[in-house]
């Protein structure tokens, strides 16, 4: 079946309230949404979001990697060449992981409608999943106050963004733990806004206080391999890469040296379902779990990654988004 045509439309969705990292503040999630559609009319969808202070793609390079290089590579191939179409979508060009994840995700949902079955069928058995709520950096009251609307709409971990002003992150995590239950799970995620040692001793602190803290996610700069083995190294809660680990080679290293023990696998970093599967058995081979991610992005992103099932054989597999996007 020829693929026909590939087109893309772009949106802004407006957040009920910002969303607030060490990195920046959101206000809306802007969505550049991506059709294959198929001579039968079949029509596959993917989307993607713009991210600069993370993959350094914006809406205007995603929509003309789309419109470019990733059409020119799929329009007038026949779909029955699946593999080595997503090989071509990823080879078309240098970086420019968010595009590649779009249209990856919407060569799956081609692919997987043509041969008669929904795409997580096509991925594999669904299995029970564990999703958790983010908590934007804020204030220690505010982010309290979040935290506890979300135990209250069902949520039973919850993912708290800290590394903003590090000397408030103790007192955030303080009035969390005393707003909700003894049983909810933290997983805290830094964004690269801690220094090693800093970190270090942060998280010290917070053990000592028996805050009840699941993993720790890219507490140092993503280029400071050395500083996250560090970390690593001189703490018993995990550690889990993600602004670290992009591509297949990245996760290799990462693994290999042990410089985590845990891996956030994002399809706007990796470049779609494709290289989550090599990312995730690559994991699997070292015994490393893994947790599969988002960036902010529309719904249509964030239902894929509910469908993603990574080996069986994993230890233990994690997974989350945010609510927000």
């Amino acid at each position: 079946m020829i693929i026909k045509d590939l087109r893309i439309t772009h949106r802004n969705i407006p957040l009920e309230r910002p969303f607030k990292t060490a990195l920046r503040t959101a206000n809306e999630i802007e969505s550049i949404e991506v059709a294959v559609v198929l001579e039968n009319g079949i029509t596959g969808k993917g989307a993607a979001a713009p991210t600069w202070v993370i993959t350094g793609d914006s809406a205007e390079s995603i929509q003309a990697t789309l419109l470019g290089p990733i059409k020119q590579a799929l329009v007038g191939k026949d779909i029955a060449h699946f593999q080595s179409l997503l090989a071509a979508i990823q080879s078309c060009c240098v970086g420019n992981t968010s595009a590649k994840a779009a249209a990856d995700i919407a060569m799956h949902d081609a692919y997987s409608t043509l041969l008669g079955m929904p795409l997580y069928s096509y991925l594999g058995d669904r299995k029970p999943l564990t999703t958790c709520m983010t908590v934007g950096v804020d204030t220690p009251e505010k982010m309290a106050a979040d935290a506890k609307q979300a135990i209250a709409d069902g949520f039973q971990r919850l993912k708290i963004k800290v590394g903003s002003q590090p000397e408030l992150d103790i007192d955030r995590i303080a009035a969390i733990e005393e707003a909700v239950p003894d049983h909810v799970m933290l997983r805290l995620d830094a964004n690269q806004g801690w220094k090693p040692k800093q970190a270090v001793q942060l998280i010290e602190q917070m053990q000592a206080k028996e805050f009840a803290i699941e993993l720790i996610e890219q507490p140092v700069a993503a280029h400071d391999l050395d500083g996250l083995k560090f970390v690593t190294d001189h703490v018993s809660i995990p550690i889990m890469a993600d602004e670290s680990l992009f591509s297949t080679r990245d996760a290799l290293h990462l693994v290999a040296g042990r410089y985590v023990d845990l891996l956030n696998i994002t399809l706007m970093k990796c470049g779609g379902i494709s290289k989550a599967w090599k990312i995730a058995s690559i994991a699997e081979t070292y015994g490393i779990s893994c947790m599969i991610g988002s960036m902010m992005e529309p719904g249509l992103s964030v239902g894929v990654q509910h469908t993603l099932q990574l080996p069986t054989r994993m230890s233990r597999i994690l997974i989350w988004m945010h609510h927000y996007g």
